[in-house]
């Protein structure tokens, strides 16, 4: 069995002579062949067409626009809204931070009636305050953790209803 897949001198020679085949043009004829300008920035050759070149990235040409009109923006913006919310929170009569307290005034009740819940009763967390005047401070442990507590605090912090804002 002879394969006829195989390709011979004579095969190529009928075929580079065949009329069909268009002829094979060199590379750098082709390339010759395109209408050409030198880029104005780093002189490489480029399409005359071209707005970018290629080689440095840099615009060479004007970008045309299109020759109608931009169309006019015209901004009707009329608020007529009015805001009609009432603030029915019971702190901004205070100014809506809460009640102002000293540091210092709660550290030395701390420090000196916190088995009392002295500090306690100063912040207005009267229920907590009874529980450390019938524990004894919850046996010391919970003076010694608002004492520390107290220590971290700005020197006017603020307290609504014996709860601690920033």
């Amino acid at each position: 069995m002879e394969n006829t897949n195989v390709l011979t001198e004579d095969s190529i020679d009928a075929l580079s002579n065949d009329s069909s085949v268009p002829p094979q043009v060199p590379f750098q004829n082709r390339v010759a062949s395109i209408d050409t300008k030198f880029c104005k920035f780093c002189g490489e050759k480029i399409p005359s067409d071209a707005v970018i070149c290629r080689h440095c990235g840099r615009q060479v040409e004007q970008l045309v626009q299109a020759s109608q009109p931009q169309p006019s923006i015209i901004v009707n913006n009329t608020n007529t809204n009015t805001n009609t919310n009432t603030n029915t929170n019971i702190n901004a009569l205070r100014g809506g931070m809460g009640v102002p307290k000293n540091k210092w005034v709660a550290l030395l009740l701390c420090l000196f009636l916190g088995v009392f819940g002295g500090h306690r009763f100063y912040e207005g967390s009267f229920f907590i305050g009874l529980i450390f005047l019938f524990t004894g401070g919850l046996f010391g442990l919970g003076v010694v953790f608002d004492l520390v507590r107290l220590l971290f605090y700005p020197s006017t912090y603020y307290v609504i209803r014996g709860k601690r804002v920033a």
